[in-house]
């Protein structure tokens, strides 16, 4: 190859690239469509390695050897760019994102060529990380569910089960010293009885344990033991990954599934006997154990790239080195372009004018150096000089980075390019420390919380060959939760306060309380104590931090502090603002804002009263507020009170139970529980708190008011009555309800704790009881009966019965009859099924062959008696009834539901059966069955 003279081990290399482009295409063609195989991944990375060795032997040969190169393998023709065979070489520039380089490969081409290379090995690294995390194992600081149980206990000797476990055990493995019901042989229950040394046994005149109490014992020792163990469910692993069971060894469990954790801790000699299981917990952290620390996860998108593009702008103060390319472009009495690359002396070769020192100056003063000098020396010829290529440098990144080494980056790269490339900074460094190292002397100390926080990238210098970043351990960290708009661990650089741990976290939340936070950290005793710091005051920024400190800024309460909350049967739940004077009617000013079907003289007020906010309950009458806006009716509230609306159907007890237990808890002996109860004919009986002042009145308009069906004459109050601080009496009083609906104030009397009102029914009342008639009778239908009405008087009311009527075939059902009817049924059945299984039981027993017969027809009786309906009939003379005295044995009382059925009279007689002529005969009345 003409002008082509490598060296012997570069020719050996190139050879190599040669004779494997194809098989390597293909191998990065099918790692590109199997990304994230566990089989591939290795693969991979031996052939990333590879590719970063020969493609730094090839960036070594000159441009016109990379041209002839590929010109030879047929990559790129005359006016093919060495970049493009480059890229074909790689196996194709277009599946890995290696398109668009227009130049040779050297300067930031290679660099980024190799960062991408490294970036998807460590892709694919991440990803079989990611798969081998699908199957969850126990990690140090998880929570598991330790479940134990006992085995399933032996039936008792003599029961139905033991005999037939014994009869089953005698049939497969006969033994003549096993006893019927014992799990034990003979000589294992002399052994453990003490039978089998007459000795021992004259020695010792107790008697020894049997072999149930022995099975008792030991079954009561291990329920034992689960109860210890369960009684401290979930248990969390230590920092180990080892669980710690109370009277157990300590049992480490770290890196094991389910299964494998399950097996583990049944193979400890305490389980031998019990049923293990363990349950992984996913529960999430919360709190401070939740927070991780700030700025790592800026590293964690592997797929990011800070590497220099190709078309990006060099600074007026990037420092020109060897290797990089300087473009002059000449115009006026001469137009060309020259690319001149500086020697590893420093100086570039231009034609005209000789060799030019630029090594270690700024890009500014060379290009204004070069152009003053062509424009001098050159008649006629103007200059335009420019950066084509930059050169590549080696940086080496140290100390507690994920990736520490060497890495050859572009000669634009900065601190964070060299901090990507090595994959980011490991949890145990320090991110606020980081340091720039040149020839053995810190140069700059970068903070990436300037960067991170504030955008400053002033610290984020450029790099020099040779240059180490290195970055050391991590720093004193405290934390910060709670209200707080970034919760975190942070890094201290210098003496900061708790007012610059808030601002690290990003400023306080609106719910954060702004007077109260609470600063816990360790002392010089080692003792974890807490300080009350106020974030809003001057303490803040006065109060120094510590290495370990936890700050929490609490949220401010849940409730109003000051405001009215309007809740229950309404249409817009909501709150009002209080101001001096509110009163109900201003926050219900209209029937309306209530759903229909809303209790108008019922609402419930549950008001705080200060200074212990103890609770009170008062009651409110929507409907005579509203009529008189400003009356005493018209409830003036406080600032925090909740009004509460109900309807007149459903129960109030979601509402008045939780008030009745806050009373309770507030109840003393000199003051009882403030609660009076309702019960009978009212709409929404049961418990309601007693208001001051209350009266039977408002306990009536508190249960809904009266029904209907209530007795307006008398109601009667039970009340309990203390006798000398000994005894308790119930006292019944009489209450007159007219009076009381009147306004008598000596009628309407007040109640005490505990009062019962019960309001009785009217005499007679209940719902309306009807009966049907059915068939012949003259108007047959549904009829309305009065209690104690017969059927001799619904029959008359009915027209009586008809001259076709069949009185003798009459069917009488009754529902109270056939309910009862249904029950023996249901009785009846459930006996059948049982003497079948007994009958089965035994059949298998005695080995009886006709047995299984039998139980065939007892099943097929019982699907009969399954499917039999109970129809209720009660036999009766209807004639009879009809015609029968008043208050005699014939004369049937009537209860709601009963139905009669009068058929039509019939004149056939139809013989069927063992007969000569089976047919129909009419009747005459002197014919007998012969």
């Amino acid at each position: 190859m003409a002008g082509f003279d490598p060296r012997p081990g570069e020719a050996a290399s190139v050879t190599r690239i040669l004779t494997r482009r194809r098989a390597l295409s293909a191998c990065l063609g099918a790692i590109a469509a199997l990304v994230g195989a566990l089989a591939v991944s290795s693969a991979w990375a031996q052939q990333g390695q590879n590719l970063q060795q020969e493609l730094q032997l090839f960036q070594q040969l000159s441009p016109d050897q990379q041209q002839q190169l590929l010109q030879q393998l047929g990559i790129g023709g005359a006016g093919g760019s060495s970049a493009a065979g480059l890229g074909a070489l790689l196996g194709g520039a277009s599946g890995f994102g290696f398109g668009g380089l227009t130049g040779p490969p050297n300067g930031s081409q290679a660099s980024l060529l190799q960062q991408q290379l490294l970036q998807r090995q460590r892709l694919q690294q991440t990803q079989v990380q990611q798969q081998e995390e699908v199957i969850p194992v126990f990690k140090p600081g998880d929570t598991v569910l330790v479940d134990l149980s006992l085995p399933p206990q032996a039936p008792p000797p003599g029961s139905e089960q033991a005999t037939a476990s014994s009869t089953a055990q005698n049939a497969n493995a006969p033994s003549a010293n096993t006893m019927p019901g014992v799990p034990f042989s003979a000589a294992q229950l002399a052994e453990l009885t003490g039978q089998g040394n007459a000795a021992v046994q004259a020695e010792q005149p107790a008697p020894q344990p049997t072999v149930e109490q022995l099975q008792a014992a030991e079954r009561q020792k291990l329920q034992d033991l689960v109860d210890l163990v369960q009684v401290h469910n979930p248990y969390q692993l230590d920092s180990n990954g080892v669980l710690l069971l109370p009277g157990i060894p300590p049992i480490p469990l770290n890196g094991l599934t389910e299964t494998l954790a399950t097996e583990r801790v049944a193979a400890e000699p305490a389980f031998a006997k019990l049923t293990v299981r363990l349950v992984r917990l996913p529960l999430r952290k919360t709190g401070p154990e939740a927070l991780k620390p700030f700025g790592y996860d800026l590293f964690d998108n592997s797929t990011l790239s800070l590497i220099p593009t190709l078309n990006t702008p060099v600074p007026a103060d990037y420092v020109i080195g060897a290797g990089d390319v300087l473009e002059v472009q000449l115009y006026g009495s001469q137009n060309r372009t020259d690319n001149l690359t500086v020697g590893r002396d420093g100086y570039i070769h231009f034609p005209e004018l000789g060799p030019i020192e630029v090594g270690g100056r700024r890009y500014s003063d060379v290009k204004a150096d070069v152009e003053e000098r062509v424009a001098r020396q050159m008649v006629g010829v103007r200059a335009n000089v420019s950066i084509g290529e930059t050169r590549t440098i080696t940086v080496f990144v140290l100390g507690n980075a994920k990736y520490p080494g060497a890495y050859t980056l572009s000669g634009l790269a900065t601190v964070t390019t060299a901090l990507f490339a090595a994959g980011g900074v490991e949890t145990t460094g320090s991110l606020r420390n980081i340091q720039v190292k040149r020839q053995g002397q810190t140069i700059r100390t970068l903070d990436l919380y300037d960067l991170l926080m504030r955008g400053d990238s002033s610290g984020d210098i450029k790099l020099l060959p040779g240059d180490v970043v290195f970055i050391p351990p991590v720093g004193p960290t405290v934390s910060i939760d709670g209200e707080v708009l970034r919760p975190a661990i942070y890094e201290l650089r210098g003496d900061q306060t708790v007012a610059d741990l808030i601002q690290m976290g990003g400023g306080m939340t609106p719910n954060a309380d702004r007077d109260r936070a609470a600063l816990v950290r360790i002392n010089e005793q080692q003792q974890r104590i807490v300080l009350d710091v106020d974030p809003s005051s001057s303490t803040a920024s006065r109060t120094a931090l510590r290495n370990g400190d936890v700050l929490q800024i609490e949220r401010l309460l849940p409730e109003l502090d000051s405001g009215v909350t309007l809740q229950g049967y309404v249409y817009q739940p909501r709150s009002f603002a209080w101001h001096p004077g509110l009163r109900l009617s201003q926050i219900i000013p209209t029937i309306y804002e209530l759903k229909p079907d809303a209790d108008l003289h019922y609402l419930l007020i549950r008001r705080e009263v200060p200074p212990d906010r103890h609770i009170e309950v008062l009651s409110a009458d929507l409907a005579a507020a509203l009529a008189a806006p400003g009356s005493a009716a018209d409830v003036l509230l406080m600032p925090r009170d909740t009004i509460t609306a109900f309807d007149l159907e459903t129960s109030r007890e979601y509402v008045i139970q939780p008030l009745m237990s806050e009373l309770r808890t507030q109840s003393t002996l000199s003051q009882p529980t403030p609660i009076v109860h309702i019960e009978g004919n009212v709409k929404v009986p049961g418990d309601y708190p007693l208001e001051q002042g209350m009266r039977v009145s408002d306990l009536i308009r508190a249960g809904g008011g009266l029904l209907p069906s209530s007795y307006g004459g008398r109601a009667e109050l039970s009340r309990y009555v203390i006798i000398n601080g000994d005894e308790r009496r119930t006292q019944l009083l009489s209450i007159d309800l007219n009076s009381v609906q009147a306004g008598d104030k000596s009628a309407d009397i007040l109640l005490q704790p505990y009062d019962r009102l019960s309001v009785e029914q009217v005499s007679g009342w209940a719902d309306q009881a009807e009966v049907t008639l059915v068939g012949e009778v003259r108007f047959p239908g549904i009829y309305a009966i009065r209690r104690g009405e017969t059927l001799r008087s619904v029959v008359a009311r009915a027209g009586g019965l008809t001259d076709l009527a069949f009185p003798q075939g009459a069917v009488f059902t009754r529902v109270e009859l056939k309910r009862q009817e249904q029950e023996q049924i249901e009785q009846m059945i459930q006996r059948m099924r049982l003497d079948i299984a007994g009958m089965a039981l035994m059949t298998t027993r005695a080995g009886l062959v006709g047995g299984q017969s039998a139980i065939g027809i007892g099943q097929t009786l019982l699907s009969e008696l399954q499917s039999t309906t109970a129809v209720g009939r009660l036999v009766i003379n209807l004639e009879a009834a009809i015609h029968a005295r008043p208050g005699s044995s014939n004369d049937i009382i009537l209860e709601n539901g009963d139905e009669l059925i009068v058929p039509r009279q019939q004149q056939e007689v139809m013989v069927l059966g063992e007969v000569q002529d089976a047919t129909s005969h009419l009747y005459h009345p002197g014919l007998t069955r012969d």
